[in-house]
């Protein structure tokens, strides 16, 4: 099955227009959706990619384009284009806006977000109620920025032990403040580094501190594909 997306355009909350990356399954009728948020390169071929797996396994998978037609492979282009970015404007209008829009398709839809992506889930799930779900991949915003009582769905996510870029000491108290907060979480720690979901950190011109690992990243998909199963398909 090869699936391809195409460049759709989508209305935000506030009415401002948005583009973004649609991949489609084959059978659409009472398929659910994912909107996935990038890492902080932009809505390249990568996360695409992410997108299209997505739609080879029946849903929906919408990439919002956060940074407006930006893309990198610079790290230091990268740096700078995400923090150009309004986190808080991207959660509660180009994330909710990509929610909203998948939501006339299907009665559910996750939010899952890689890194940067994985810091906006977290506040896209305390800012957009009609979500039914989320998957984080290795990252999070400043813990005081998590409204965790405002978190009423189940979320995975994916850490790993060797990060350089987000300790395991700070995921152990995100896990604790949501626990608290009776947000239903379900955390997995991997001996690996940061961005061992993405294939594309491997060799000489990867970020130090990165690295694929393809056992790893497997493991972390195949749970992932088994809680959407089990969060977004109607009964």
């Amino acid at each position: 099955m090869n699936t391809t997306g195409s460049t759709i355009t989508f209305s935000r909350p506030d009415g401002q227009q948005l583009q973004g990356y649609l991949a489609t399954p084959d059978k659409t009728e009472g398929a659910p959706a994912v909107v996935v948020i990038q890492e902080w390169w932009g809505l390249n071929d990568q996360i695409r990619g992410v997108a299209e797996r997505l739609a080879r396994c029946g849903y929906f998978a919408l990439v919002p384009d956060l940074y407006r037609g930006k893309s990198t492979v610079e790290e230091e282009e990268a740096h700078h284009l995400m923090d150009g970015l309004n986190f808080g404007d991207a959660a509660s209008q180009d994330i909710r806006g990509a929610v909203q829009y998948l939501k006339q398709r299907a009665g559910r839809v996750a939010v899952m977000g890689y890194c940067m992506g994985g810091a906006l889930t977290f506040l896209s799930l305390c800012q957009s109620p009609e979500v039914s779900a989320g998957v984080v991949f290795y990252g999070f915003p400043p813990l005081e920025y998590i409204d965790a009582s405002q978190i009423k769905v189940p979320v995975l996510a994916h850490w790993a032990t060797q990060d350089a870029f987000f300790p395991i000491a700070n995921v152990d108290t995100l896990e604790s403040k949501l626990r608290e907060a009776n947000v239903d979480v379900e955390f997995h720690r991997y001996l690996a580094h940061h961005a061992f979901a993405n294939e594309t950190a491997v060799g000489p011109n990867r970020i130090a501190g990165t690295q694929y690992d393809a056992v790893w990243a497997q493991h972390a998909w195949d749970r992932t594909l088994t809680f959407l199963g089990r969060t977004l398909w109607t009964k």
